[in-house]
């Protein structure tokens, strides 16, 4: 995975042999599991590494910024095929983490990932975000919370902001247009209780586009009605002045 190596390299993230492995394994499961199931529109060996495995790994640009990830909790939200929260547990064993998908055909795959790699501490969960976040068992209990292409800003922050505990961040991933989603945004992010910390510049080697990592802090708890039930936070985006 020459590709992948390099641009992690550029990041100044370093792979050793033993994540290299689990990679080609995590790429050789998915391409098999995809003929049968629709887990992802990127099969082809370059595209994996660059657009599932080294756009994972970039997240640690923002969740390492003061010290390495040890014993923290992280939660994937609508993690699909397992990105990005799988790839930063290859990397960082000593996370626990909660992989979140509404597909029970790609939550079989994450059980089956998990079990093929040898994965300990990660928890697969078969549900919606507006759901969790109003049970007590997750609401407002992890130290990051993070997603993917899931959604705009305004209605990410509405699934992600809930699950976070007070003092703990939320994490998105963006593309080029992050800055606006995140301005138009901002009034609903304050009213459930986060605050704009800073949105990281990602450049990666093979891609183009420049990406960003939506940094928000979990200042205050989320009032007691939000998320709202599933399918309202799309539906109708809550809109705060």
């Amino acid at each position: 995975m020459d590709l992948l190596t390099a641009g992690a390299r550029d990041l100044q993230i370093a792979l050793e042999p033993a994540h290299l492995a689990a990679f080609r394994i995590y790429y050789e499961e998915l391409v098999s599991w995809n003929e049968k199931f629709n887990l992802t529109a990127i099969t082809d060996y370059k595209g994996a590494q660059v657009r599932h495995f080294l756009d994972s790994v970039t997240c640690l640009l923002a969740l390492e910024t003061q010290r390495r990830l040890t014993s923290q909790s992280l939660i994937d939200v609508g993690t699909g095929a397992g990105f990005p929260g799988i790839p930063l547990k290859v990397l960082r064993p000593g996370i626990k983490l909660t992989l979140v998908e509404a597909t029970r055909k790609k939550t079989h795959f994450l059980e089956h990932l998990v079990q093929r790699l040898g994965l300990s501490n990660v928890t697969v969960l078969h549900a919606r975000a507006e759901t969790l976040g109003q049970d007590p068992a997750h609401r407002e209990r992890y130290d990051w919370v993070m997603a993917r292409a899931v959604a705009e800003m305004t209605i990410l922050a509405e699934y992600l902001l809930p699950l976070a505990r007070i003092g703990g961040r939320v994490l998105a991933q963006k593309g080029e247009d992050a800055a606006a989603e995140v301005q138009l945004a901002e009034a609903a992010i304050v009213y459930l209780g986060g605050r704009v910390q800073q949105l990281v510049p990602v450049e990666m080697r093979g891609l183009v586009e420049r990406r960003y990592l939506v940094v928000l802090d979990k200042k205050a708890a989320t009032p007691e009605k939000y998320p709202r039930r599933p399918g309202m936070p799309s539906k109708r985006p809550l809109e705060k002045s």
